[in-house]
C-alpha cells in the first residue's frame, strides 16, 4: 500500500482535512473521532491515513458511520473498502468537517443550461420508472427538477456499488444516478440502498438494465416497455430475498429509474433531472422520458 496523509497546507483545512469552524452554538458538548484508516478504490490504488479526525453528530456513532463521514470529508470517489482501526471518540469542539454535522456550506445558486436526453431510443430498449404505488398517483414534485448526484463507477469492473461509493455526496432530496457504463453491471447493495433512505434521497437511477443487477423476472414478468400491473414489481410482490436494494428503496417511497443514457454528459452535481411517466392507472412501472438540464457553464 502507498501510505499518504491528508495535506496540512490545503487552503481552509487543518491537518485532518477540516475547515476551521467553531462548535455549533446550540450544542452543549460536541464530539469528534480519531482513527487510522486504510482505503482501497474500485478503480485500483489505495490510501492509508493516521490520526485522522472527523466531527460526529453524537458519541454513539458506529464505525460504519465514522467511515462514511471520513470518505465524505475528503470527497473520495469510487471507494471499495474502508477499514478503520484505533477508533477513539472524545469531546472536542467541531471543526466543520465537510459533510459532517457542523458543515454549513451551501453551494451558490446557479443558472441553468441546455437539456440532455437521458432515455433510450426505442430501438435500444426501454427507460422505465418503478414507483412505490400507482404511477398515476405519482407527484410531479418527486420526479421533476430534482437536483442530480452522479455516482461514477464506470471502469470499476462488475463490483457492486456500496456505501463507500456514495458517502462523498450530499444526497438529501436528490436523484442519485449510477453511471456504470454497462447494461448489466455494478448493482446497488442493500446497505447502500439503506444509506440512501436514511439520508433522504428522492430517487435512485442507473444506466444499467437493473439497479440491483437481478434478472428482470425477479420482480416482474412484463415485456420490455409494457407497464406492470399493480402487483408486479411491487415492494411486497417480489419473491422473498429477491432484489433487496429495490425493495428497500420502494418500501421507503423512493422511485427507481432504470435504463438511463447520457450520464457521461452530466457533471457530478448541479444538473436537474426530470423523469415523468404517463398517468397509467393500476401500474407501478412505466416507460419514462427522462432528461436533465445542465447548469450554466
Amino acid at each position: 500500500m502507498n501510505a499518504a496523509r491528508p495535506p496540512s497546507d490545503h487552503p481552509g483545512r487543518d491537518a485532518a482535512g477540516d475547515t476551521p469552524a467553531t462548535a455549533p452554538p446550540d450544542a452543549a458538548v460536541a464530539y469528534r473521532a480519531s482513527f487510522d484508516a486504510a482505503i482501497t478504490f474500485g478503480n485500483g490504488g489505495d490510501l492509508i491515513v493516521h490520526g485522522f479526525r472527523v466531527d460526529l453528530p453524537s458519541p454513539d456513532c458506529g464505525e460504519d458511520e465514522i467511515a462514511a463521514l471520513f470518505v465524505a470529508s475528503l470527497g473520495l470517489l469510487m471507494t471499495d473498502e474502508v477499514r478503520l482501526s484505533g477508533v477513539r471518540v472524545f469531546a472536542e469542539p467541531h471543526k466543520g468537517t465537510r459533510g459532517g454535522p457542523s458543515d454549513r456550506s451551501v453551494p451558490p445558486p446557479g443558472r441553468t443550461g441546455p437539456l440532455v436526453e437521458l432515455d433510450r431510443a426505442p430501438s435500444a430498449g426501454t427507460t422505465s420508472i418503478e414507483t412505490p404505488a400507482d404511477v398515476a398517483a405519482l407527484s410531479l414534485a418527486g420526479v421533476a427538477d430534482l437536483p442530480v448526484v452522479v455516482v461514477r463507477v464506470a471502469g470499476a469492473g462488475p463490483l457492486p456499488v456500496g456505501v463507500g461509493a456514495l458517502a462523498a455526496f450530499d444526497v438529501r432530496g436528490a436523484a442519485v444516478l449510477l453511471h456504470t457504463g454497462a447494461r448489466h453491471g455494478n448493482p446497488l447493495t442493500p446497505e447502500a440502498a439503506t444509506w440512501l433512505v436514511e439520508r433522504g434521497a428522492a430517487l435512485a437511477g442507473t444506466d444499467a438494465d437493473a439497479l440491483d443487477g437481478a434478472p428482470e423476472n425477479a420482480s416482474d414478468g412484463a415485456p420490455d416497455g409494457a407497464p406492470e400491473n399493480a402487483s408486479d414489481g411491487a415492494p411486497d410482490g417480489a419473491p422473498e430475498g429477491a432484489r433487496p436494494a429495490r425493495r428497500i428503496l420502494l418500501n421507503a417511497g423512493i422511485p427507481v429509474v432504470e435504463g438511463l443514457t447520457g450520464l457521461d454528459r452530466l457533471p457530478p452535481t448541479g444538473a436537474l433531472l426530470t423523469a415523468v411517466p404517463p398517468r397509467l392507472a393500476g401500474a407501478r412501472r412505466a416507460p419514462v422520458r427522462a432528461f436533465a438540464r445542465l447548469p450554466a457553464g
